[in-house]
């Protein structure tokens, strides 16, 4: 967890998309321990309560849970879970409007398979 927060979004939302990313990398493993509120507020000079929030919403969504006296920790089955819901969010949020905005270019989907066949040969998406 060595990223910077930034003033694009709330800083909860930071911190819990940190934390997913670090398992999405295998920074953090199933079954780990993950820093604790003061740690994060520390390292990253945040409320406590606010890193609490983000972590939280990853307890809420099964993502991590506590172990009572000894801290929170990465649950079994968080990287499948976590890959799946960015999925979903990757087709609704990229993959629809781009395909609507195709559609009202009049882009073919053959063009658009070529399209994306040299965005990858021409290193600009590592797929």
């Amino acid at each position: 967890m060595n990223e910077i927060l930034t003033q694009e979004k709330s800083i909860y939302i930071q911190i819990r998309e940190m934390i997913e990313n670090d398992i999405l990398r295998d920074i953090l493993l199933e079954e780990e321990r993950v820093p604790s509120t003061n740690e994060l507020a520390k390292v990253y000079a945040i409320n406590p309560a606010t890193a609490a929030k983000g972590i939280n919403l990853l307890v809420d969504e099964g993502i991590l849970y506590k172990k009572r006296g000894i801290g929170m920790f990465v649950a079994s089955g968080a990287k499948a879970q976590i890959t799946a819901r960015r999925r979903e969010l990757f087709y609704n949020d990229y993959l629809k409007s781009l395909l609507e905005e195709a559609a009202r270019l009049g882009i073919t989907k053959k063009e658009l398979i070529e399209m994306i066949a040299s965005s990858c040969e021409e290193g600009v998406a590592a797929v």
